[in-house]
């Protein structure tokens, strides 16, 4: 299947400074793809060239197989809604939505019959009359929504338009715009840096770093399959271990030594076991695992054989909600680790590490201190 929007080798500068390095990407018509990645890492100068505003200085963009490289953003037909809103304060929501629609010179019978749909689509239906200024902050950004629905555009561009509402309202309106873009069928480039957002809202997901495309892919796969130590810090498994690893059959003996302390098991690869990512089947690897994946064990608690025990203290307790969050020293390392049990600073504790909490990469050159 041929692309729907198709980014072509695209390279972006801004002085000195190459923001965009010769990136390429396709998305497919009516799918919903989230840009994310760490502050400065080009995912919304990507969706700034995508919507007109910035140039590319080298390579092309695609829409519906037809070259928009050097057409001007009001020829476009993109839309974009803005994480300030932008809605016009003298402005009833009707109005506001409807303006894009008077600019092109509809007809009122048409935009009427435009307008009220979207009303309804986006609950909105008893505001109509109200001024932008009278309206919450998840108000606005459904009226935001509208204004640039209402004007049939060939992809919606969302410049991370609920990262200023508070966290109630933007786990709503993650469902609802969802539930929106999926009804009408629209294609979608959601720029965010909340891979939580990401994960909920997105059909595909896209990382980005240092202006180029770092993974690709479902949700699931990224999440549960990283391609890069970057990608998986990133979603969430940012405890990092270093292990000596052998090849074992289908499995991998890896092994834990630190200040006096070894540990070691034989982990299956694959489902269920551990993600062997771009690692060869021997050597030193770093093994990155997420805070909710492993859990604690009591010193004299009895663990699973096809498990890695790390010995470790734990030096500091909190509760965010849901289960408890220790910090744990095993040695020279640090690990943050979710678990329901409760435990105080101070004691001596065991992490556990089952292979399907595991994602291996090779060793990183460690920066001298």
């Amino acid at each position: 299947m041929s692309a729907y929007l198709a980014i072509d080798d695209v390279t972006v500068r801004y002085g000195a400074n190459e923001i965009l390095k010769s990136l390429s990407l396709s998305v497919e018509a009516g799918t919903l793809v989230a840009l994310l990645g760490s502050s400065g890492c080009g995912k919304t100068t990507l969706l700034r060239a995508i919507s007109g505003f910035v140039q590319p200085n080298a390579g092309r963009i695609l829409l519906a197989g037809r070259d928009i490289t050097d057409t001007p953003p009001e020829k476009r037909n993109t839309a974009m809604v803005f994480q300030s809103y932008a809605l016009w304060p003298h402005m009833t929501v009707f109005q506001n939505i409807a303006y894009g629609l008077k600019l092109r010179r509809r007809p009122r019978s048409e935009i009427n019959a435009r307008i009220d749909g979207l009303l309804s689509l986006l609950h909105l239906e008893n505001l109509a009359d109200r001024k932008a200024t009278e309206l919450s902050g998840g108000q606005r950004q459904r009226v935001a929504l509208g204004r640039a629905l209402a004007v049939d555009p060939d992809v919606l561009l969302l410049d991370e338009p609920l990262s200023s509402l508070d966290a109630r309202i933007r786990v709503e309106l993650r469902a609802e715009i969802k539930a929106v873009q999926a009804r009408v069928g629209i294609t979608a480039i959601h720029v965010t840096h909340d891979r939580e957002e990401a994960m909920v809202m997105a059909d595909r997901i896209v990382v980005l770093r240092d202006g180029r495309i770092e993974q690709e892919g479902t949700p699931e796969e990224v999440y549960h399959r990283p391609a890069t130590p970057f990608v998986a810090s990133f979603m969430g498994a940012d405890n990092v271990i270093e292990l000596a690893i052998k090849d074992d059959d289908g499995a991998v003996l890896a092994t834990f030594s630190e200040a006096g302390a070894r540990s070691g098991a034989r982990l299956p690869v694959g489902p269920g076991g551990v993600h062997l990512a771009a690692a060869s089947s021997g050597g030193r690897v770093d093994a990155h695992f997420r805070a909710q994946a492993v859990r604690l064990a009591a010193t004299d608690e009895e663990v699973p054989a096809d498990c890695l025990i790390l010995p470790g203290t734990i030096v500091q307790t909190s509760y965010p909600g849901g289960a408890w969050r220790y910090a744990v020293n095993t040695g020279a390392h640090r690990f943050i680790i979710d678990d329901a049990r409760k435990y105080a600073a101070g004691d001596m504790i065991r992490v556990v590490l089952p292979a399907s909490a595991l994602h291996l990469f090779p060793t990183e050159p460690r920066l001298a201190s």
